[in-house]
């Protein structure tokens, strides 16, 4: 990251400022990284509802990790993933929605 060496002032309107303040919180950015990226002509991409569908892979992970671990053990042996594969789907839906809905 580059270091922020030099300190730069503009005058605007408050309610810009507050627009601008509002739209780095919901792109989890400082207001100086904000500004600065728009700037440069850089894409400030949002990404709404990606929370659901990690929390959604974390579990599967962990059940995954759970099998193996019982597979391991000798304590399974046939495994049914039918379950598995519905969550599965369901992220696949969900990651689609997400990408078609593109709000930047």
């Amino acid at each position: 990251m580059k270091k922020k060496d030099i300190k730069f002032s503009t005058r605007m309107a408050s309610e810009d400022r507050e627009t601008i303040k509002e739209l780095a919180k919901q792109s989890h950015m400082s207001m100086s990284n904000y500004v600065t990226a728009c700037c440069l002509g850089q894409q400030i991409i949002i990404i709404e509802g990606l929370k659901e569908v990690l929390k959604e892979l974390k579990a599967i992970g962990n059940n995954l990790n759970q099998l193996v671990t019982l597979a391991h053990m000798g304590k399974v042996t046939v495994i049914n993933l039918s379950e598995v594969r519905q969550l599965l789907a369901d992220i696949r839906t969900a990651v689609r929605e997400i990408a078609e809905r593109k709000r930047w």
